[in-house]
Parts: C-alpha cells; structure tokens; sequence
C-alpha cells in the first residue's frame, strides 16, 4: 500500500545567497517520482545501471547520461538540479521514517 507523501507548508523561504526557493508539492513530488521511475526502466530495458546513470546525471546535468529511450532525457531534464536532489532526500527519508 503506498503512503500519501506529506505536504510541505506554502512558505516562501530565502537561502543565504538571497535566492527565493519555494517548496517543492506533493503533487510535484508525485511528479517526480513517476518520472524516475518511466528513467529508471528506461535505462534499465537499455541494459544501463540506472542508479549510476542518474547519479552521474544529476552531479553532471548532462543528458548523455539518460538514454533518449522511452522519452527518458526529456522527462528528467524537465526538472532541475536541484528540484531531483530535495526529491530523492524526501523520498529516501519518508520511506525509512520511523513508524
């Protein structure tokens, strides 16, 4: 049974840099874990290790990482950086939490 991912309050915040972030939705979230997974097959159906593809994706940001396969390069470079990395944190700590 999958877990609802929980709602990130609608704040604004401000790095130090003077950046505006604005939280990511559990929409977005939603979002971003269906791409992964559509990547993830992708790459894998290609005979591709897809953790360390994404990985070197997501250090580099370049595409030649993902595989055109499946739309996949288009999919996860409609999503930046730093979008991915606050998802894959939230993702691995929601699914190891504490019950």
């Amino acid at each position: 049974m999958k877990k609802d991912i929980p709602q990130k309050k609608n704040e604004n915040h401000e790095s130090s840099g003077g950046t505006r972030t604005f939280p990511i939705t559990s929409e977005r979230y939603a979002s971003i874990r269906n791409m992964l997974q559509t990547v993830y097959s992708a790459l894998e159906e290609k005979g591709y290790d897809p953790v360390s593809q994404i990985v070197g994706y997501i250090l580099s940001e370049d595409p030649a990482y993902i595989t055109s396969y499946m739309n996949a390069r288009g999919l996860i470079t409609k999503y930046d950086r730093d979008e991915l990395l606050e998802a894959l944190v939230h993702f691995y700590f929601w699914a190891n939490r504490e019950s």
